[in-house]
């Protein structure tokens, strides 16, 4: 299974999101990082992940030339401008764009409210996600 961590400013989303996968899932998951800048990218490799790219034009050209299962972030990653102004039409049209399954954290930021989704901590969000995963490795 190939897994997609895509964050910006300092990464402490993916990398929460790496570290679980890492203790639950363990090795059988390769893990990439996708940063919009390098010291996002570079916690997400502390954290854990195989293998790291870096800033927009090159998460694009990886969307374009790669398949993934899954990708992973909060929800600023499919808004154009998202994550303080670090996400760009291209990344958020990219991942739209991809075939696999997107997780996308629905944090409560920049007026976006999901109705629906329930009040959860960040930790469980991803305990949720990890736990899919699991399963999509089983299934």
């Amino acid at each position: 299974m190939k897994v997609a961590v895509l964050d910006a400013q300092g990464a402490g989303l993916g990398q929460a999101v790496i570290k679980k996968i890492r203790r639950e899932i363990g090795k059988s998951i390769y893990i990439i990082a996708l940063g919009t800048n390098t010291v996002a990218t570079s916690n997400m490799i502390k954290a854990g992940a195989n293998e790291g790219i870096t800033g927009e034009e090159s998460i694009c050209l990886f969307f374009k030339n790669n398949t993934v299962n899954s990708i992973v972030g909060p929800i600023g990653i499919i808004c154009s401008g998202g994550i303080q102004g670090e996400i760009t039409p291209n990344i958020s049209e990219g991942i739209f764009k991809m075939e696999c399954t997107k997780y996308i954290i629905p944090l409560r930021k920049h007026g976006i409210y999901i109705p629906g989704t329930r009040n959860l901590e960040i930790k469980e969000i991803i305990k949720e996600i990890v736990n899919d995963m699991k399963n999509g490795i089983k299934g």
